[in-house]
Parts: C-alpha cells; sequence; structure tokens
C-alpha cells in the first residue's frame, strides 16, 4: 500500500544512504526539509522531498501532516527487557542510604533478578516481555536490542534468548539479540569464577551458536565482575561463533575494558560514565561506537557519561535505554533524549543523532533504519503540533507523539 504524508512541518534526519553514523561536530548537524511530503510503499521509504516539488502520485492512502514534524523512530541499542518482577524494594534501600554494590553484596541486583527469572515460565516471561516491547514501540522505539543476562544458567539464559527470539517473530520491530551470560557470577559459583566462565565458554556458547539465538555477545567488565582478562577469554572463545562483542564497561571504574572490547573489534562499548584519556585515545583508533545510558545514571545517581569529550574528541556517541530492573526501569527513549540535553550538555541535534542513526549503528542496523532514507523502512515518529524539534527534549515531561508508523503501518 502506497502512503503519502503532506504538509510535514518539518522532516527531520533526511540522509544519503552512505551515511552510517555521525561523529564530533557532524553531531551538531541535523538535516532537515521543511514543508516536505514523505512517500512509502511496501513498508519502505520510496520519495521525500519539497511540497513545492511534489510529483503526482497516485497513491491509497494520503496523510496530512500539518502543523506536525516526522523524524525517524529512535534505535535504543542497549536494554534488558526481558526480565520477570521488579526490585522496587531496592529502589527504597537506596534512598535509605545504600549504594549499588551494597545492595549487591547483601544478595539484591543481578543475582536478585535471576532468581526471579530462574522461576518464571516461558510464557509469562514472554508475557511480560511483550507488555514492555509494546510500551516502547508506543513511545517512539522502532528498533531495539535486547540481552540476556538475568538466567546465568544454560537453561535459564536459553529461555530468554527463545523468548526474544519470539518477539522478533511476533512484532514488526528489528531486533537484535545479544548474549549476555557473563553479566554476573551465579552464588553457586563464588568461589569458583573460572568453572562459571568455562560453563560459558564451553557449553553456553556452542549451544546459542547451534540454535542461532544471539546476534552478539556481550561481558559486563568492571570491578567485583567480570576482568579484563575473563572478558579477553570469553570474547576470544565467542569469535569463532561470529558473535559480535558490545561491552558494558567503565560503569564504575576504569580498568582498561575499553582497549579490550577494541581488540576484539566490539560494535559498541556501553555505560562509560567513567572515561580516561587513554580510553579517548583508543576509541579515536577504533569503528567502536560509544554508547551512554543516562536513565541509569539518572536513577542510580551517578555521574553521567562524558558526553562533551567524547564529542570535543571527533569521535561518535549514541543513546540507549538501559531498560532493566534495577538501574533503570524505564525503556522512554524520550526521556533519555530530555536528559542528555539537560545533563550531558548535548545538543538537541547531537542527541537525536545518537537516539537514531548513531543507534542503529551500534546494532548493525544502518541500512533500515535510523535516518529518513530512500530504502529504509518506513520507521518513523509524527509529532503533535510543536513550534520546533528543539521543543522534544525541552518538554521532558510530555508526551509529544502523534503517532508511530513501524514498516509504514501505523501502530
Amino acid at each position: 500500500m502506497t502512503k503519502l504524508f503532506i504538509n510535514i512541518k518539518e522532516l527531520i534526519q533526511v540522509r544519503d544512504a552512505s551515511i552510517k553514523k555521525v561523529s564530533g561536530k557532524e553531531m551538531a548537524i541535523l538535516p532537515t526539509i521543511k514543508n516536505a511530503f514523505l512517500l512509502i510503499d511496501k513498508g519502505i521509504i520510496i520519495d521525500f522531498g519539497l511540497m513545492s516539488n511534489l510529483p503526482i502520485f497516485k497513491v491509497d492512502k494520503t496523510i496530512d501532516c500539518s502543523g506536525k514534524m516526522i523524524l525517524p523512530t529512535w534505535c535504543d541499542s542497549h536494554t534488558h527487557i526481558v526480565f520477570s518482577g521488579n526490585r522496587e524494594q531496592e529502589f527504597v534501600d537506596r534512598i535509605n542510604g545504600l549504594s549499588y554494590e551494597e545492595i549487591a553484596r547483601n544478595g539484591g541486583g543481578i543475582l536478585n533478578s535471576v532468581k526471579k527469572l530462574q522461576e518464571t515460565s516461558f510464557e509469562d516471561l514472554y508475557q511480560q516481555s511483550a507488555k514492555r516491547l509494546e510500551e516502547v514501540i508506543a513511545l517512539g522505539t522502532g528498533a531495539i536490542e535486547i540481552k540476556s543476562g538475568y538466567g546465568l544458567t544454560f537453561e535459564a539464559e536459553s529461555k530468554m534468548l527463545r523468548v526474544i527470539k519470539k518477539l522478533k517473530e511476533n512484532y514488526p520491530i528489528p531486533i537484535k539479540a545479544t548474549f549476555l551470560g557473563a553479566h554476573a557470577f551465579p552464588s553457586e559459583f563464588k568461589n569458583n569464577k573460572k568453572g562459571y566462565i568455562d560453563l560459558i565458554i564451553n557449553k553456553m556458547l556452542p549451544k546459542i551458536n547451534e540454535e542461532n539465538l544471539a546476534d552478539f555477545v556481550d561481558v559486563f567488565c568492571e570491578k567485583g565482575y567480570f576482568s579484563v582478562d575473563d572478558t579477553d577469554r570469553i570474547l576470544s572463545a565467542a569469535k569463532k561463533y561470529n558473535l559480535i562483542p558490545k561491552v558494558h564497561v567503565n560503569q564504575f571504574n576504569a580498568i582498561g575494558g575499553i582497549a579490550i572490547a577494541i581488540k576484539h573489534n566490539a560494535l559498541s562499548v556501553d555505560h562509560l560514565e567513567v572515561l580516561t584519556d587513554e580510553d579517548v585515545v583508543h576509541l579515536k583508533d577504533s569503528e567502536t561506537m560509544p554508547v551512554a545510558l543516562p536513565s541509569c545514571s539518572f536513577f542510580l545517581r551517578i555521574p553521567y557519561t562524558p558526553a562533551r569529550k567524547i564529542i570535543d574528541n571527533n569521535l561518535p556517541l549514541a543513546l540507549a535505554t538501559d531498560y532493566n530492573p534495577g538501574s533503570t526501569p524505564s525503556g522512554n527513549m524520550n526521556f533519555v533524549v530530555s536528559t542528555a540535553c539537560i545533563q550531558m550538555k548535548m545538543t538537541p541535534e547531537e542527541a537525536i543523532n545518537a537516539a537514531s542513526i548513531n543507534g542503529a549503528f551500534a546494532m548493525n542496523l544502518s541500512d533500515k533504519v535510523g535516518s529518513i532514507t530512500t530504502g529504509k523502512l518506513a520507521n518513523f515518529i509524527i509529532t503533535k503540533k510543536i513550534p520546533s524539534y528543539g521543543f522534544l527534549p525541552y518538554s521532558f515531561g510530555s508526551n509529544l507523539i502523534d503517532s508511530v508508523y513501524l514498516k509504514g503501518n501505523k501502530i
């Protein structure tokens, strides 16, 4: 079905197909067309331009967007939305003065979610996760990465990845699956960390590969979790299965994780709340995408990723939600974009670029989503009537989305 959107106040993030990401000063440039049209057919963008240059089309449906803007849907490259239950008690514990690390030592944190997930049936887990996915789609997310990591046994990790696979089959949104067995050490391996890493390498990775359950592999490289040497070993083992690394790193400490991630050609390094000059040098010599998770910093009250240091060193930056039950119980990319502007001193142009085209790059989806480009999926947001795109991050508490389209269909 051909659909023509006319009188678009501003068509945002208009790009040539050759542009896969933007870095440094380029992030401050957001190409747009004012008073525009957009033509889609069979779920694909096939033409766009100025209303004054509108060709004569025979279309099935015409949608008048007077006063409204269109931009590509958000690309959320880091989530953990397949989880069971919640961790609201830990939220209260933090208010009462306990740190993230203290809560983890007391049996909370990741291992709390692990226990709940292991006890949850596949169908129940799927239904909880599907509800969250529908929620974030309604909030404008049109491509998403989902990690395992709350199972920490082969059976439970596989259950999570099979839930992600079913979500892929049932929803019209590009979904990438990441195996994060190296999220934490299970309690039964507390004194045998090598044994758990052996289990990941010798059982989990081969079986996950055999069932084709993951696109990426991830490791939580951090003090008290997986060391640089552990990360090196796991990523080396994953390479034979063509699993591309996306690494949790530098959330609380800089321990050399960025260098090891880049050594393994990581697609992205995520968190980066702590970032050294040496880390920046390593990133400059790579194609790895730095990914910031500002709503995690907001929720945990920890430092924000130094966006200006990254961008001013001519590096790219992506934004993602880190949607998970412990440190970011929200998948609202609109809030992420606003928080990046408010707390990380990113301009609206930089934040929108980071949450769209650079987010797509961080999922290997540059050819499908992230910009208004001929040949890409017709995944886009129609805003309510707003004065400018800068109003999106400015009005951080308002829902400014009129409608969301995935593959050309209104959701």
